[in-house]
């Protein structure tokens, strides 16, 4: 038998259409983090082979170990650190065994995320010292992760470089500092992009969202008094996938604590 067709007036016709096109454009925006293309860099080491002299950094994680991003971490030169945006994306390297076999590792790669900023130097060249001085685009690795692919005596090796979705384990993490009417929250262990590039905030009391700004690194500030409320979080990662990530923190929530969601990016 042959399928019915169902005729729609025109304007019922062109509001089926638009909600088809709305909601490919939905899916598109929340298709899974791509890798890049490759790029061309340099890179050094720092924090000691244990990489203990990482900890801490201009995004904000604290200790490092703890929050699961171990030695495999590196700081952006100004060129990639984009004041903090960059905060949380992950990057694979590799030696350009090619332009220094010397001191490269043929065919080793790593994987790091970006936990910190390289400074720039101005009293030293972008060629002899001054190494993450705009424009350079630079990693300053922790030790164990640059060598993975460096050998320690050559202290600076040409990279390859691509952004590369972020594998975590769990969901994505907040803890609430701060006190009365400053609500600090830093967000970690973030997947597939990584880095947050909106948020916002919702108290089990209030009617509709409150906008959260960049503090520092992946620290997001409110200004509102949230004492006593359950409160949900609504992120969105700089690849445009966002997710909401509904009473994630209880009414009885204090500051200094950390709440584990079950959702993660993709």
């Amino acid at each position: 038998m042959a399928p019915a067709h169902v005729h729609l007036p025109p304007a019922a016709a062109a509001a089926a259409a638009m909600a088809i096109v709305c909601a490919l454009a939905a899916a598109s925006t929340a298709g899974a983090f791509a890798a890049s293309g490759w790029s061309r860099g340099s890179a050094t080491f720092y924090g000691g082979s244990d990489a203990s002299g990482t900890m801490g950094g201009a995004c904000g994680y604290g200790n490092l170990y703890a929050q699961g991003y171990g030695t495999r971490t590196a700081a952006l030169s100004t060129a990639l650190f984009n004041d903090g945006a960059s905060c949380g994306r992950c990057y694979k390297l590799t030696c350009d065994f090619r332009a220094d076999p010397r001191w490269c590792r043929a065919g080793a790669s790593v994987t790091v995320t970006a936990t910190n900023l390289c400074p720039p130097n101005y009293a030293l060249p972008s060629n002899d010292g001054g190494w993450c001085n705009p424009p350079r685009e630079h990693f300053d690795m922790a030790q164990p992760a640059w060598e993975k692919i460096g050998i320690y005596r050559g202290g600076i090796v040409p990279v390859l470089f691509q952004r590369v979705p972020c594998k975590r384990h769990g969901g994505v993490r907040f803890t609430v500092s701060g006190r009365d009417y400053f609500e600090l929250v830093l967000v970690t262990n973030v997947a597939a992009a990584g880095a947050v590039r909106a948020m916002d905030v919702k108290g089990s009391r209030a009617a509709g969202w409150t906008a959260m700004s960049r503090n520092w690194g992946v620290n997001w500030q409110s200004l509102a008094y949230l004492n006593g409320q359950g409160l949900s979080f609504r992120v969105t990662t700089d690849d445009g996938q966002t997710i909401v990530f509904a009473d994630v923190v209880s009414p009885s929530w204090t500051f200094g604590q950390t709440y584990a969601s079950k959702l993660q990016f993709k």
